[in-house]
């Protein structure tokens, strides 16, 4: 068994008679997207302070590498953290300093590097994260989604091992939320550090997280997958979902992967027969490519084009459907056989063809000397029975998507 790269053993935090955290227990491993879950007010941010030594627990013990904390000298201490960076849940940039020397400071303040030296890394974030026309300006003059860019460009300047999001996504809307948390999953996967979000907004971090931790009366309740969450049965998952509801078909008409789940199992409950019903397998290929060479707010758009068009067709047939990965979208038609989903999936594919590529043809196109971007959108159709497992019906219909249309995006195009 691996040893965690943080653990709490039995930490307990009060704040005069308050108590925040009580024996809690945790485990965050190397290399992964860990996501602590939890309603607003819950504590999660007080044990984010606590990883990065803001806090100090009043009972329990802390350990970085199976070592604990309090064990260390003060320079074992100072090395340790000197690996984590912490993006704040309000961004905490210096409205006095321009985005270029907000992005600079933990270089200035914590390295011996040059100015030129610190001049090329800070210019190679800024391009990665997007802000090239935005470093000689201000965080007041920035929107909303740029200055968290901004914020995430300085967690990142230090190449740092761990990086701590708190609620990273507060107070954006849903592509913007969404276009955050794909910028910070493709920097995981490129620089290989370790991430723990805390966030209350559950539907968003299923898309990135590799494990989920659920802080509930103040304790953690729950270790394990998205997935796994998804079969926990715990009172913590009826606050959760009751507190969802509003979000339930929020922007693009989607219910959320436990949602979608739980609507499948009610309608083949409900089924008497074995009639068929259908799944139809939507996926963007490249959309990597495209968050790469264009930007995230352009595959959130390209994404979000997609999701409206699709409940368009099949929501006023009964359909419902949930985006299942980062480029993928899945429908389940209830009452339609293998012959009526091709004929809607065809009127679908013209229809897309003609109304939406043109339009993303005219919105999202390659910046000026940019590599040209080549994306395909699939679609694969499989029946399934009230007794098929749903998975292996997904599956087949993934193994039978064609193309139904493509996004030919070059520079001045």
């Amino acid at each position: 068994m691996k040893t965690p790269l943080i653990e709490f053993k039995d930490v307990t935090k009060r704040f005069g008679a308050k108590t925040v955290l009580d024996r809690v227990n945790l485990q965050i491993y190397e290399g992964e997207v860990t996501t602590i879950i939890g309603l607003s007010g819950s504590g999660k941010s007080v044990m984010l302070k606590h990883i990065i030594g803001l806090l100090q627990p009043d009972e329990g013990a802390i350990y970085f590498r199976g070592r604990q904390l309090s064990s260390m000298s003060k320079s074992e201490l100072a090395a340790s953290f000197a690996r984590i960076s912490y993006m704040f849940q309000g961004n905490a940039l210096f409205d006095s300093m321009t985005v270029y020397d907000n992005i600079a400071m933990p270089l200035r303040e914590t390295t011996n590097l040059k100015k030129m030296a610190i001049d090329r890394k800070v210019m190679a974030r800024v391009k990665q994260t997007e802000l090239t026309e935005a470093i000689h300006k201000y965080p007041s003059e920035l929107s909303g989604g740029m200055q968290k860019r901004a914020a995430l460009a300085r967690a990142l300047i230090t190449d740092p091992q761990i990086v701590l999001f708190d609620e990273p996504t507060t107070g954006q809307d849903p592509v913007r939320k969404n276009a955050i948390l794909s910028m910070i999953a493709q920097y995981q996967k490129k620089f290989n550090f370790t991430a723990v979000l805390v966030s209350h907004e559950i539907p968003d971090v299923y898309f990135i997280s590799n494990r989920i931790l659920a802080l509930y009366d103040r304790r953690i309740v729950f270790q394990g997958t998205p997935t796994e969450l998804e079969d926990f049965d715990h009172p913590f998952m009826d606050e959760v979902i009751g507190s969802l509801e509003a979000l339930q078909k929020e922007l693009t008409g989607f219910y959320t992967k436990r949602q979608f789940a739980m609507l499948n199992h009610v309608q083949l409950k409900r089924r008497k027969d074995e009639n068929p019903y259908c799944m139809v397998v939507f996926s963007i290929n490249r959309l990597d490519t495209i968050a790469g060479l264009i930007g995230h707010d352009a595959a959130q758009e390209t994404l979000r084009h997609l999701s409206v068009f699709i409940d368009k067709h099949f929501g006023d047939i009964g359909g419902f459907s949930s985006r299942r990965n980062t480029g993928e979208i899945v429908t389940m038609l209830p009452y339609s056989s293998l012959a009526e989903t091709q004929e809607i999936l065809d009127n679908f594919a013209a229809d897309f063809r003609k109304q939406i590529i043109p339009a993303l043809q005219a919105g999202v196109c390659a910046p000026e000397g940019a590599q040209a971007v080549d994306a395909t959108i699939t679609a694969g159709i499989a029946e399934g029975h009230p007794s098929t497992d749903v998975d292996a019906v997904i599956a087949r219909a993934m193994s039978q998507q064609k193309e139904i249309g493509r996004l030919s995006c070059a520079p001045g195009v």
